[in-house]
């Protein structure tokens, strides 16, 4: 079943033109830095966007020097996230997967992250995700008391998505149309 959503909603992201995705993801940036949660943070967690994702790499450039942003970094030996403290977008350089990542480690302490904003192929309307089926999220996040804001496009909601013990559940998804909260 999740199989089958990550499929169906990966191919409907992937045609998304250049154009579709900068003005969704603007929309979507937008709602992120109005967040009174986001104001007030000083420590964030940010994915470098890749492909088809809510692009990420202009909040990134603006708020690396204005907030302490920690970008994941994939250890393939413990299978796993790490984060890393950037100041600067030019401190990344291409890494696992083709993703965007640090050339130096400065390692961030995941339960002094404030914020951590997170990507996915498919949200519920409850707050669960499905990733890219590695479960390097769910696993970062079970060791964070970070507000989790997921920012995703429209039409990656989806009714209900299986959840399963170890699903880490977002606090709220931000699209381009809406903000969805959750009370966990």
């Amino acid at each position: 079943m999740k199989e089958e959503i990550r499929k169906k909603i990966l191919e409907k992201r992937n045609n998304l033109s250049t154009y579709e995705i900068f003005e969704k993801s603007n929309k979507i940036i937008s709602k992120l830095i109005s967040l009174e949660e986001f104001k007030e943070a000083k420590k964030i967690l940010c994915y470098v966007s890749f492909g088809s994702e809510v692009y990420t790499h202009g909040f990134i450039k603006a708020y690396s020097s204005i907030k302490n942003i920690a970008v994941p970094v994939v250890n393939k030996e413990k299978n796993e996230l790490i984060l890393s403290c950037i100041r600067d977008w030019k401190e990344l350089s291409t890494g696992a997967y083709g993703i965007l990542e640090p050339k130096k480690i400065k390692k961030a302490n995941p339960k002094e992250i404030e914020i951590a904003i997170i990507p996915g192929i498919a949200f519920d309307k409850r707050g669960y995700r499905i990733g890219y089926g590695e479960g390097y999220f769910d696993r970062l996040l079970s060791k964070m008391n970070a507000i989790r804001i997921a920012i995703a496009y429209e039409l990656q909601i989806v009714n209900k998505i299986p959840d399963e013990k170890h699903d880490m559940k977002m606090d709220k998804i931000l699209t381009e149309k809406r903000i969805l909260s959750f009370h966990n």
